[in-house]
């Protein structure tokens, strides 16, 4: 089986990253097209795959393959590639925005087989979320194929198409809070003395070695919030500043306002 991406990017470099690193697919058996060729060169040099300036040499080449492209560019590459589909070739979108109906639009409805992806940026380091929702053409055999791509680099789900606005909301969009949350906790260590590249350090580790706490462990954040939060002290007195100041619902606010706006972006479509 031969794997192929349309276009060449930052995503696209570490999805392939993590597919070879994880031993998915080896280097000679995955193709990458673009147009720059200093993008082609650079994919080339960092993960050894075969590259082309032609979308339908990867399509003649692979069984499986991404479109790995900025939306508004979708439309012509789909016109270019949509009379040389073959049938079981299986495609993975990523472009945001682009819902299996406009796909089947842009492929004048054959039966092409389809994958919508929302993945997010902790992709590129092997630590990516991504929702995956499959077309009426995709077998359940092809869609498993689809996460075991996916999860070359991270984790990934299957989830119907109407949660996807939710997906952005809470994950596509969720690094920016993430970050938000880390420089404030590195600004209040800063105002207690600390130098400013050790409290990033320690906030950053703070928040990847809970998360991973509480994916290894199974156990639900609340129940680790209170574990920390001793009787009288340091910890619950910050969980009341915290609850009096409205992070839970300043929290909630903005992923429903993000989630809101990717339901508006779509219906301007």
């Amino acid at each position: 089986m031969k794997l192929g991406f349309i276009g060449c990017g930052v995503m696209a470099n570490a999805m392939m990253g993590g597919i070879i690193k994880n031993g998915l697919f080896k280097p000679e058996d995955i193709w990458g097209a673009d147009p720059v060729e200093a993008g082609r060169q650079k994919t080339k040099e960092a993960n050894g795959i075969n590259v082309t300036a032609d979308n339908l040499e990867v399509l003649k080449n692979c069984d499986v393959v991404f479109f790995a492209i900025k939306p508004q560019y979708y439309a012509s590459m789909i016109d270019g590639i949509k009379d040389h589909v073959r049938e079981n070739q299986l495609f993975i979108s990523i472009g945001a925005g682009r819902t299996l109906d406009y796909l089947a639009d842009a492929f004048d409805h054959k039966p092409v087989k389809i994958v919508r992806v929302m993945p997010n940026t902790p992709a590129q380091v092997g630590e990516g979320m991504a929702a995956a929702c499959p077309n009426e053409y995709v077998t359940d055999e092809e869609a498993q194929l689809a996460l075991k791509i996916l999860r070359g680099f991270g984790k990934a789900e299957l989830m119907p198409e109407n949660l996807f606005d939710v997906v952005t909301g809470v994950s596509g969009s969720g690094p920016a809070y993430v970050c938000m949350f880390i420089e404030a906790m590195a600004d209040a260590a800063v105002l207690g003395g600390m130098q400013r590249a050790t409290a990033y350090e320690f906030a950053e580790q703070t928040v990847y070695g809970t998360a991973k706490m509480l994916m290894e462990t199974g156990l639900h954040p609340g129940v680790l919030k209170d574990m920390v939060s001793s009787p009288a002290g340091t910890t619950i007195a910050a969980v009341r500043t915290l609850e009096e100041m409205g992070l839970r619902t300043a929290v909630i606010e903005g992923v429903q306002a993000c989630t809101e706006k990717s339901i508006e972006m779509q219906s301007a479509k």
